[in-house]
Order: structure tokens, then C-alpha cells, then sequence
């Protein structure tokens, strides 16, 4: 059970979903249709990031844009709110490079040397 005054937990609980941080970092630099989004993310089910980005829709998250074109044409984009996330991104970005793939280096020359 989470705490629902705690903004960690409550942030968490937003973005924490499969997919959704990696949904938020492909939109950061510009709105993207839902086919865009879906290739960018391999493996993602339709269902799957019709649900995340509903879920984002519905915090604020995200915005839908729906165009009257024929055939529709609909795409995505952060909001000011969903924006204000891409620091978040970016931490985890240099955290990642930093700790992770550092750590991965220094067990393959462990390796190595063995």
C-alpha cells in the first residue's frame, strides 16, 4: 500500500507503469502519431500503449490531438505537466551511463583479466 501523501509515492505510482517513462522520453522532443509511438517502442502491444497513454491522458500527462483530416489523423504530445517529468528522464539517462554501464565495463575487464 502506498502513502497518497507522499509526492514520491504518488509520482511513482504514475510513472511507474511498463513502458510509461519510455513513452514520456519519446515524447519529449515533439508530438508523435500512435504508429510512431509503437515502432519506437519495440515490443509494446497496441493494447498496451492505448492503456499507457489513456493512463498519461487522464493525469495530464499527455495530450491528444485529433485532426480533421481524412483519413484522422491523431498524435500525441506532452503536456506542460508531462514536461515538467523530462528532468526526471534525464537524471535517470545520466544515472544509467554512469553507474550501470560503468559497472557493466568493470565486470567485462574483470573478465578479461581472469
Amino acid at each position: 500500500m502506498t502513502d497518497s501523501t507522499c509526492p514520491v509515492c504518488r509520482t511513482a505510482e504514475i510513472i511507474s507503469g511498463k513502458w510509461t517513462l519510455l513513452l514520456i522520453r519519446d515524447l519529449t522532443e515533439e508530438s508523435r502519431r500512435f504508429c510512431e509511438l509503437e515502432r519506437s517502442l519495440d515490443g509494446i502491444s497496441p493494447r498496451t500503449l492505448s492503456l499507457r497513454l489513456r493512463a498519461l491522458e487522464e493525469h495530464g500527462i499527455v495530450e491528444r490531438h485529433t485532426y480533421p483530416e481524412v483519413p484522422p489523423r491523431v498524435e500525441y504530445a506532452l503536456t506542460e505537466k508531462g514536461r515538467a517529468l523530462v528532468p526526471l528522464i534525464e537524471d535517470m539517462r545520466r544515472y544509467g551511463r554512469r553507474w550501470l554501464f560503468e559497472e557493466r565495463a568493470r565486470r567485462g575487464r574483470a573478465a578479461v583479466a581472469v
